[in-house]
């Protein structure tokens, strides 16, 4: 056994500060204890009231975003996941989580433990994962380190997603300097449960045996949620240790054996061991269910010998539970994970001391109350100072007038659809299976969301996906904040359902800095405001501060949106491609004198500050309700919503899909600049396809739900624009799909 000298030893401010603890931190938890705090105790609270594992500078303001709603299960934070009845007697499980830090330092495993972390908070509920998506942003990447970052990043996602066997059905790749040091690696994955049949993350019942299953414990990981709370540094690369390392295959033996076990109906409780492992799950469980235990960490299966008590209630070794099995049924328990070959050990029980005692043989290491360490009990609250940011009186003087308009739109045209947060992610996501496993699967047509089926048996499906356009919320914050969850209800919409509830990954700079905390606190300000109009409360996620360096400053403020969404039949879903020659081509929606934060503005003419695109949230509603009915009415042919890169964008989408072309004209008469028809992103519009059978139809309805502006027809071949060829769309279409590849290769 290992010397348990230095774990003993009484802490001091000293160590208390390494650990990332402020001194008061550290005089609360004397006072918590009625003594100095031994190193083990002290590590313990280090790791636990660090941001990453507490929320202790945000918790106030998340509070504060919509938690109830029609079809939650349970409310955010209750639960390792949002649960949102979909009928049938079935449920929805599903997060985003980040894993930035990591993925900086080692972003094949950074990526890879991403995906299987947040896949274990869906299936300890009792939910077999479905489809993945994910949010990744990197820095300028003609640098050989940006390149080297999405490789690996990639790689990990589509080998940890195609090994475990969940399919990666949707995502975002956004590129700019600002993410040079920083890259944001945001992981969502989506399950399905028998309402009847989920778990909760609980302790209780005295006298319950405690096991840990899984793989073994190693030093892999320890600190790494400490790690997550703070600025990346030049130093940054001496904390390799706090990444973790990931075993797909090991983590598919655990989903079955999860599944299974709980089937015995011996489970009270289970949690994965995510951010501070044995720590977090003893803790929250216990403090969940006004519980204790007693912990031996003697009888932990470990990978290296004589592992100090410390080292192992912080490790963050992957593809490990804990379980709270009812006293009786222990062999029950036992037999599945025998049958799947993975360790299963009873290491402690539960009381109903609220205390935590963990042991190392007959040595005492380490006793502190459960409710001392979560969130909502001892740990720590925070509201910092903010102030707002001096750009953002620059960015409001912006004026379109100052911006000379271009003679030659065709080369901006030209610029835009090479452009890497424009151009196709086909390198990206070709790395990824799509289409693995055979019981749900997406439906894999181009849509503006994933669409995929519920259960094989069922016509019911959900259509998912993650947004934010980050430039947008730095632009203006509660502005920005509404339009992310917007368009991912846009999204939703667009292609055929009914959005349902939020998860969100809110990756911001150093809290610290009070301009990042104004950005943080009115973008959630802006995400509530556009939650509670479109009716899709928050059911959970993750913050990730500190997205910040010394060399680069703060990220983005980037609060990424994952939302999901309803569709009674599968069959309903729509597309965002063009379907036949000589349709008629319409937008949704009012064109704008607007080409502010757009891909157009800063790509061609390279312009970083000015506000928001155009945006009112009474408009956005009524354009959702109109898409809704057309598509209910079978009206329409296709539907893609107008983001990055404009009309002119949207257009090109929609057309190539199918090697179709279009021909468009601006409406007459007006005072909009050309420009700004075509490559401004002023928000609320959809661009649509109508068959000609069914114009007078969709015209009818239409006029008296929404404005409307006739555009073109569908053609074979080349995009014209006001009379102009403007090519032909084979042409764009290999420059769109070549872009990120060529620049990635040199």
């Amino acid at each position: 056994m290992a010397d348990l000298t230095s774990s003993l030893q009484e802490a001091t401010l000293e160590q208390a500060k390494e650990l990332g603890l402020l001194p008061e931190e550290f005089e609360k938890i004397k006072q918590i204890l009625g003594r100095t705090p031994n190193f083990t105790e002290l590590s313990v609270y280090a790791v636990m009231w660090s941001e990453h594992c507490s929320y202790k500078n945000s918790i106030t303001y998340l509070k504060k975003l919509p938690r109830k709603g029609k079809h939650l299960l349970v409310e955010a934070g209750e639960e390792n996941a949002g649960l949102v009845d979909v009928g049938d007697g079935l449920a929805c499980a599903f997060k985003i989580e980040s894993h930035n830090h990591p993925s900086a330092l080692e972003p094949y495993q950074g990526a890879a433990t991403g995906v299987g972390g947040i896949h274990r908070d869906i299936f300890t509920m009792g939910a077999r994962p479905i489809c993945a998506l994910n949010s990744l942003r990197f820095g300028d990447l003609k640098n050989d380190r940006t390149k080297y970052l999405l490789r690996g990043v990639v790689k990990g996602i589509g080998d940890y997603g195609n090994c475990f066997g969940v399919p990666t059905v949707a995502g975002e790749v956004y590129f700019d300097p600002i993410y040079q040091t920083n890259p944001l690696v945001n992981a969502m994955s989506v399950g399905i449960v028998k309402t009847n049949e989920t778990v909760s993350a609980i302790a209780e019942g005295a006298g319950n045996p405690v096991y840990i299953v899984g793989s073994a414990t190693g030093k892999d990981g320890i600190h790494g949620a400490a790690f997550a709370s703070k600025d990346i540094t030049a130093d940054s690369v001496n904390d390799l240790p706090a990444v973790q390392v990931g075993d797909p295959f090991q983590e598919k033996l655990l989903l079955e054996a999860s599944l299974e076990v709980i089937k015995t109906g011996a489970v009270v409780g289970m949690q994965d061991m995510g951010a501070a492992g044995i720590t977090c799950s003893t803790s929250e469980m216990s403090a969940k269910g006004n519980a204790g235990m007693v912990i031996q960490l003697d009888k932990v299966p470990t990978r290296q010998s004589n592992m100090k008590p410390w080292e192992i209630l912080l490790s963050e070794s992957q593809e490990r539970m804990l379980i709270v099995v009812k006293k009786g049924m222990e062999a029950s328990v036992e037999a599945v994970f025998e049958k799947w070959d993975l360790h299963c050990a009873v290491i402690g029980e539960v009381n109903d001391s609220g205390i935590l005692e963990y042991y190392m043989g007959e040595t005492l290491v380490a006793k502190v109350p459960a409710e001392s360490l979560v969130l909502g009990g001892g740990a720590p609250v925070y509201q910092r100072e903010f102030s707002e940011p001096p750009y953002f009186e620059e960015n409001k003087q912006f004026k379109i007038e100052n911006v000379a308009e271009p003679k030659d739109l065709k080369a901006v045209a030209k610029v835009l659809v090479k452009s890497l947060n424009i151009a196709s992610k086909k390198w990206v996501f070709t790395q990824y299976d799509s289409m693995v496993g055979v019981a749900n699967t997406s439906i894999n047509r181009p849509s503006d969301a994933a669409v995929v089926r519920v259960q094989q048996n069922s016509d019911k499906a959900l259509a998912v996906t993650v947004d934010c356009n980050a430039r947008y919320v730095w632009a203006n914050p509660l502005v920005g904040g509404q339009i992310a969850v917007a368009e991912a209800a846009r999204n939703i919409v667009c292609s055929g359902g009914d959005p349902s509830a939020i998860t969100n990954c809110l990756n911001f700079g150093n809290p610290y800095n009070p301009h990042v905390y104004w950005q943080f606190v009115n973008a959630l300000k802006g995400m509530s405001i556009a939650c509670e109009a479109l009716g899709t409360p928050v059911t959970g996620g993750n913050v990730s501060f500190y997205n910040q360096s010394t060399e680069g400053g703060a990220v983005f403020p980037t609060p990424t949106i994952g939302m999901i969404g309803l569709l009674n039949d599968w069959k309903d879903a729509m597309t965002l491609n063009f379907k036949n020659e000589g349709d008629a081509i319409y937008m949704l929606g009012t064109s704008r004198n607007d080409i502010s934060s757009s891909e157009y503005l800063v790509k061609f003419h390279g312009i970083e500050k000015s506000s928001t695109p155009y945006f009112e949230m009474e408009e956005e509603m009524k354009l959702q309700q109109t898409v809704k009915k057309l598509i209910a009415s079978k009206l329409i042919e296709s539907a893609h919503d107008i983001s990055e890169g404009g009309l002119f964008t949207t257009l090109l989408e929609s057309a190539i899909v199918s090697d179709l072309g279009f021909d468009v004209n601006a409406a007459q008469n007006t005072n909009i600049r050309t420009d700004a028809w075509l490559f401004g992103e002023s928000q609320s519009r959809v661009v649509v396809s109508v068959s000609k059978d069914k114009v007078e139809e969709f015209e009818t309805l239409v006029k008296d739900l929404f404005p409307c502006e006739y555009l073109g027809t569908v053609t074979k071949g080349n995009l014209v624009v006001n009379g102009e060829n403007f090519g032909a769309s084979q042409e764009y279409k290999v420059q769109y799909d070549t872009a990120l590849e060529e620049v990635l290769i040199g």
